[in-house]
């Protein structure tokens, strides 16, 4: 386990600038007087970025095999960007263009971290729930810090510190990336032997398994994107924001470290369905009782299924579709069509409902996209119980 702290240390140190800066990015473009479409747009630039950096990133990972490497520049590169948000008075383009390159570098960190961790994270060739949990739980308690410390700094003190939450949090994760271990993986044979993507693809049970990721996700952007702002709309103050964030990663903690007792118990595919399930029924709630502090706690809480258990499934699944010097084009497919195409998708479709129709709309809208990724997890359910029978 001595040989996953460097690896805890960056996934605690990555999601404590995601706990802060994804949450509230919309709150401080509000505050700048920023209009909702445009702010939509500008959030949506990390789910674009997601379309083509992760795979890039993760295509010469695998060739290269300098995993770590590639995430000590990605995260120096993200921390000199972010000194272009001290100057937002610069215009929306000039804040789109550092958005986009920022995200460009930070977007392909996680999907190289689990390759780089894979067998680490494995006993015997399979995917050990137990030990994964234990490292990306520390990620939801970096999170849980900042977004919960951030919501009551800035209810105090303001949204002018943004710029400054963010170059803090990303010197963090310079310095965790500095403490992996500087091991560059064997890249011999595949430069004899360069393995394809497509044969992979092209399998029923994989395609079946990415759609179910993309309506997913989709319905969670809803979250991602819109739901600080959905909650500043009805009155909340910002540290009851950030508790509503934090309630969210405190099950979410709760589920990765316990997750070895409850995952085996059936297959990863049934837990695709199961999580689908409780996302519509989350997205629905929060769209009919938005209002009501006491039902988003308790929906909140649900984010140990719809997140957490679907993630964790997700991991493993890939993982097991994409084994050895698939692993890091594997990751990266994952990030591109389940956060890149599901975000932009999300991110520009919600941000016209929301000036429409109002942003509880955009939650009825997320109920039905959990709805269909149900329905194509149980198509994938029932391909994969084929094959074992």
């Amino acid at each position: 386990m001595r040989a996953l702290l460097p690896f805890g240390a960056l996934s605690a140190s990555y999601f404590a600038h995601i706990g802060f800066f994804n949450p509230y990015l919309p709150l401080w473009l509000k505050d700048l007087g920023l209009p909702l479409l445009a702010i939509s747009l500008l959030t949506s630039a990390q789910s674009l970025t997601r379309l083509f950096a992760p795979y890039v990133w993760g295509a010469l990972s695998d060739r290269t095999g300098e995993r770590v490497r590639l995430m000590r520049y990605s995260a120096t590169a993200a921390l000199l960007l972010s000194l272009g948000l001290w100057w937002p008075q610069a215009g929306v383009w000039w804040l789109g263009a550092v958005l986009l390159l920022m995200f460009s570098h930070t977007s392909a960190m996680m999907p190289m971290s689990e390759a780089a961790m894979a067998h680490l994270v494995s006993q015997g060739g399979q995917f050990d729930a137990r030990r994964y949990g234990r490292v990306r739980l520390w990620g939801s308690l970096g999170f849980l810090l900042t977004v919960f410390a951030a919501g009551s700094w800035f209810e105090w003190f303001g949204m002018g510190h943004f710029p400054g939450w963010t170059l803090f949090t990303l010197l963090a994760v310079v310095g965790s990336t500095w403490w992996l271990p500087d091991h560059r993986e064997a890249v011999q044979q595949a430069r004899h032997e360069h393995l394809p993507v497509w044969p992979v693809l092209r399998q029923p049970e994989v395609r079946w398994f990415f759609a179910s990721i993309f309506f997913h996700v989709l319905s969670h952007v809803s979250l991602y994107v819109f739901f600080s702002l959905y909650l500043d709309s009805l009155g909340y103050s910002k540290a009851v924001i950030g508790v509503l964030w934090a309630m969210s990663v405190v099950v979410e903690v709760s589920w990765f470290f316990t997750q070895s007792r409850w995952l085996p118990r059936w297959p990863l595919t049934g837990w695709l369905v199961l999580c689908g399930l409780v996302m519509a029924v989350r997205m629905g709630f929060t769209a009919a009782f938005g209002a009501s502090l006491t039902v988003l706690l308790v929906v909140q809480c649900v984010h140990a299924l719809t997140f957490a258990a679907h993630h964790t499934a997700c991991i493993a699944l890939v993982s097991h579709y994409f084994p050895a010097r698939l692993r890091g084009r594997g990751q990266a497919l994952f990030t591109v069509i389940g956060y890149g195409l599901s975000g932009v998708t999300g991110g520009l479709g919600g941000g016209f409902l929301a000036k429409a129709f109002g942003l509880s709309s955009v939650y009825w809208a997320a109920c039905a996209m959990a709805l269909l990724g149900s329905a194509c997890a149980w198509r994938l359910y029932r391909l994969a119980h084929h094959l074992r029978t």
